[in-house]
Order: C-alpha cells, then sequence, then structure tokens
C-alpha cells in the first residue's frame, strides 16, 4: 500500500483494487442516500471543545463492553461479503481485531463460515444474526454460533425487508460475479483481489451454502434475502432467541426511544443504535442524533453502542461524549480491507486509535471513561 495517513487514504486505494461492484456495495446508501450523508454530516457539525495547561500525559483508551476488556473503544461491524473484498476476508479482519484487541462481528451473511473463522483464529469473535423465515436453520445457526464460543450474539433488528440500493441492482452484483463482459474487463484490471479471492476458501456465503435448502444455486444476495427475510419478526422472536442463545445479546438497529426501552426490558446486555449505515430507511435520522435520546432513556440500564458514520477518531470522541460505551465501525475497516488485507485492517484500527489519542489529548482528556458532554460545545 502507498503512505496511508487516514481512512480516506485507505477508501481511494480500495476503490483502485476492488471491483466496482463489490466496492458500490460497502460504499452505497440505499435509495436517494439522504441519511448515509446525514450520518456523517451530523457527525462532522459537533464542535469539540479545545482545552489547555492539563497534564495528559498518561492516557488510557481502554474500556469494556458488556463485561469484556477491550483495548479501544470499537467494535468491527458486521459487513456481509467481507471475503468479496478480499479473500478470505472475515478470517483476516478477525484476525487484525483480535490483535488490537477489539471484538469483531462476523456477518450471518458471510463469504467464511463460522466454522472457518473459529478455525483460523484463536480467541472468540461475535456473531451478527438475521432472522429467516426457516426458524429451523435459524436454531441451528444460533447452536452453530455456540459451538464456535462466540463471546456475543448480534441481533440486527433492522432488515425485515431489504432497502433497495439502486447501485447493487444496476452493477448486477452476484456473489461470485457473472461472467459477463464488464465483469471480466473490471477484474482483469485487478489482478491482486482475483488472486486473493482464487486463494479463498469460499466463493459464496459460508453460513447458508450446504444448510439451506434452494441456496445451491443462488448467488444474488438481493434474491435470496427478498425471498428468506421475514417481515414477520417481531418482538416475541427476540424472546425466542433470547431463550436458545447462553451468552450475552445485543441488538443492532435501534433509532427510536420506544424500541430502546423494550429492547432494555426484553434481557438484551447492550444495544447498537444504528441506521443500518444509511443502507435501510432512507430518511430516517442519522445515528448521532438519535444516540443522546435512546442514551437518556435507558443508558442507566443497558450498555448503548453507535453505529454510523464513524471515519476518525474525532468521530469516536463525539459519539462517546453523546453517551455511547463503544462504536462500531464498518465502512472505516471495509475500505482497510480491500486496500490490503489484514494489514488495511490493521492500519484502520490504528489510525482511528492514534487519532483518538490526540483528540483525548487536546480536549484535556485522560480517559475515554471520562469522556461526556463536557468535551464537546453545545450547539
Amino acid at each position: 500500500m502507498r503512505t496511508v495517513t487516514c481512512i480516506e487514504d485507505l477508501r481511494q486505494t480500495a476503490r483502485r483494487k476492488v471491483p466496482r461492484a463489490f466496492f458500490d456495495y460497502a460504499e452505497a446508501g440505499s435509495y436517494s442516500e439522504a441519511t448515509l450523508r446525514a450520518n456523517r454530516e451530523d457527525l462532522e457539525r459537533i464542535k469539540l471543545r479545545q482545552r489547555v495547561l492539563v497534564d495528559v500525559s498518561q492516557r488510557d483508551l481502554a474500556t469494556t463492553i458488556m463485561g469484556e476488556k477491550v483495548s479501544l473503544p470499537l467494535a468491527l461491524a458486521p459487513i456481509g461479503l467481507c471475503g468479496m473484498q478480499h479473500g478470505d476476508g472475515e478470517i483476516l479482519a478477525c484476525r487484525a481485531a483480535q490483535a488490537a484487541g477489539i471484538p469483531f462481528t462476523l456477518s450471518t451473511m458471510s463469504i467464511c463460515s463460522i466454522e472457518d473463522v473459529a478455525q483460523a483464529v484463536d480467541q472468540p469473535f461475535w456473531f451478527q444474526l438475521y432472522v429467516m423465515k426457516d426458524r429451523g436453520f435459524i436454531r441451528a445457526l444460533i447452536e452453530r454460533a455456540a459451538a464456535a464460543k462466540c463471546s456475543a450474539l448480534v441481533l440486527t433488528v433492522d432488515l425485515q425487508v431489504l432497502g433497495q440500493r439502486h447501485c447493487d441492482i444496476r452493477n448486477g452484483m452476484t456473489v461470485p460475479p457473472q461472467i459477463k463482459l464488464a465483469n471480466v474487463i473490471d477484474i482483469a484490471t485487478k489482478p491482486t483481489w482475483a488472486l486473493s479471492i482464487l486463494r479463498g476458501r469460499r466463493k459464496t456465503f459460508g453460513n447458508l451454502a450446504g444448510h439451506v435448502r434452494g441456496m445451491e444455486n443462488v448467488n444474488s444476495l438481493a434474491q435470496w434475502t427478498a425471498s428468506q427475510f421475514d417481515p414477520a419478526l417481531n418482538w416475541k422472536d427476540v424472546e425466542w432467541i433470547r431463550s436458545l442463545w447462553p451468552g450475552k445479546l445485543m441488538l443492532k438497529g435501534i433509532l427510536d426511544v420506544e424500541d430502546a426501552r423494550t429492547a432494555a426490558k426484553i434481557g438484551a446486555g447492550a444495544l447498537v443504535v444504528s441506521n443500518h449505515g444509511g443502507r435501510q430507511l432512507d430518511g430516517a435520522p442519522s445515528s448521532i442524533s438519535a444516540l443522546p435520546k435512546v442514551v437518556e432513556a435507558v443508558g442507566d440500564v443497558i450498555e448503548v453502542m453507535f453505529d454510523g458514520g464513524i471515519r476518525s477518531g474525532q468521530d469516536v470522541v463525539r459519539a462517546l461524549a453523546c453517551g455511547a460505551r463503544a462504536c462500531m465501525i464498518g465502512r472505516s475497516y471495509i475500505y482497510g480491507l480491500g486496500a490490503g488485507g489484514e494489514a488495511g485492517v490493521a492500519a484502520a484500527i490504528d489510525i482511528l486509535a492514534r487519532e483518538l489519542d490526540v483528540t483525548m489529548a487536546l480536549c484535556g482528556v485522560k480517559s475515554v471513561r471520562d469522556i461526556d458532554r463536557s468535551v464537546i460545545i453545545p450547539g
């Protein structure tokens, strides 16, 4: 990789190295992308309070998430098709996260399976669950995650139906890519990517292939999602999952205060304020604008995490100041994965850590646990 100084450098490198269909899949939002833009714009509007002549010679970036010690207030969010950004992408991202002392979350829609990742790493990771119509398969998936000793189950609750992402339709995105002239030309200009995919363990959805009837020949994520994800999903299903899962449960995709209160009552250990990276309900509020209200409503009874638009250590400080225990990052590390595999993910984490450390110092803060609304300027 060329000299990398920020997440945008990784993004630009990934854009050059990853075929357009897969880069766009990770990059884009739904419909007009208004919520995707709001995630970044609303974060950037929050101004940090510069403080001087405070002894910040000793700074501590460590915290805990659901009782789990972490070196940074970060976790890698679940991202589908990591293994199409780089061969064995889920394994590489998990290794980078664990080397940095932070959690990695494996998506249901991953290329490498739960078992692939578990066999390739030394420590437990988190598993993200989508609930499908076939509840027998969901039960089996939960059992597989438990057998792999996953340390938390992250239940995504904001994708009963799929928000349309125009670029995926225009690109005709499939897994693996269809043999079409445009794809062949694009891939031919990305030899490093192509070699990594050829060397990867799998070329399709590892958690689904061989386990779900009808998945043998289905390579369109949108096609399969439309037929299998369950619009009937409700809070009783969450209770059922809670009864099956023996470990820590986190609900991801909460924006509304009433939903947050229900999540707290149902026995989850944490919730994630998230609008799915602007990829679902276009016109929904930004995650950062929803965060303070959720924290005020339930922050004393359940841990509240944040997801949506983090591109810098300054953004991490902003989210913590608004009440988040920690942040999930998605695109930031996906850019790193596409740019340079495991080393690229490690670079993304390191960039955010260094920016967080410097920002804390310039705000006069010694520990991430001390970050609160006093570090931002009211506005």
